[in-house]
């Protein structure tokens, strides 16, 4: 007899999908296979089980969560960032639903967009979960983060949208998500996972859910550029300057030192709450009570370097 999980694929179910380092690095999918069909069939129930935010409603948010503190106030003010980014790729999207030259490249940025409007939705819902009242949101958003997102984002912004409203350069577009936004974020997003289950597990969650998405976001955007490439190879050194000048902008923003605030109230709360993580392995052979701010930062930021080398390689733009 056929199951309804049976008919999910791997990657897009909440148990059997890779984290999201492993599935950046090795899952490949095209934007044919990963349809609107595909989207009704396997996202709803298969990665979000059949909830928006993408979490257990028989998990609730622990007390110590609630309680005012240096682990509430480092998700508070990541979950509001993250939001906030998630808003921004949205619309963003909307110019590669436009421009996409094909079907099946519109209908795969439909679903992307309903992902990370989704995503946005789902971590605004956690903060109002934490607590924070349904008509104070904006305003707790915009103390929590506003300030980092018109220092990190709102430049991105200006970069993508230079490259798809000004220039209608749809694989341009796609490059920037791909390599220069997903790419460089998706491991820090596998790292909030990481460190938040023991503390808050619906924030997990969350983020396991989100990370499933952003599987198939990178994979699907690897592969359009890999055939644009292939069909047009006159295009690679062009496409190489566009990623050198969106790298060359990322070392100029202060993520790091937004990074390193956060990590330093995390690091607070840590300390207040050995007892919860107790010999809780943040990556294997590594006990998150022994990590450092500087620690998790230095390996996030690897990860990354990894996933986006692999990515350039799968689409056939390494030096």
């Amino acid at each position: 007899m056929t199951t309804f999980a049976s008919k999910i694929p791997a990657e897009a179910d909440r148990h059997r999908a890779p984290n999201l380092l492993e599935g950046a690095l090795h899952t490949e999918l095209t934007p044919e296979y990963c349809d609107l069909g595909y989207w009704f069939r396997a996202v709803p129930e298969g990665t979000l089980g059949g909830d928006p935010m993408g979490r257990s409603p028989d998990v609730p948010v622990p007390d110590h969560m609630l309680a005012e503190g240096p682990l509430r106030q480092a998700v508070m003010a990541e979950l509001a960032f993250r939001s906030m980014a998630e808003e921004k790729a949205t619309r963003a999207i909307s110019f590669l639903v436009a421009y996409a030259p094909d079907l099946a490249g519109m209908d795969f940025y439909t679903t992307q967009l309903a992902d990370e409007a989704r995503h946005a939705y789902a971590f605004r819902g956690h903060l109002l979960e934490l607590g924070v009242p349904y008509d104070q949101l904006e305003a707790t958003m915009e103390s929590l983060a506003g300030a980092d997102r018109d220092a990190v984002l709102v430049p991105l912004e200006e970069f993508g949208l230079s490259v798809l409203e000004n220039d209608r350069d749809y694989i341009g577009g796609v490059i920037t998500l791909t390599v220069l936004v997903e790419g460089v974020l998706a491991p820090t997003a596998e790292l909030s996972e990481r460190k938040w289950r023991p503390f808050d597990p619906p924030a997990a969650e969350i983020e396991r859910a989100a990370g499933i998405d952003e599987i198939r976001h990178l994979s699907v955007g690897s592969t359009i550029v890999r055939r644009h490439l292939r069909r047009h190879p006159e295009e690679a050194d062009r496409i190489r300057e566009l990623i050198a000048r969106g790298m060359e902008l990322w070392s100029r923003l202060p993520v790091q030192q937004l990074t390193f605030r956060r990590e330093l109230l995390y690091q607070q709360g840590l300390e207040q709450h050995r007892d919860l993580a107790g010999d809780y392995e943040l990556w294997p052979g590594r006990r998150l009570v022994d990590t450092t701010p500087e620690e998790r930062m230095l390996t996030a930021a690897e990860w990354a370097r990894t996933t986006q080398q692999a990515r350039l390689a799968d689409m056939g733009l390494t030096p």
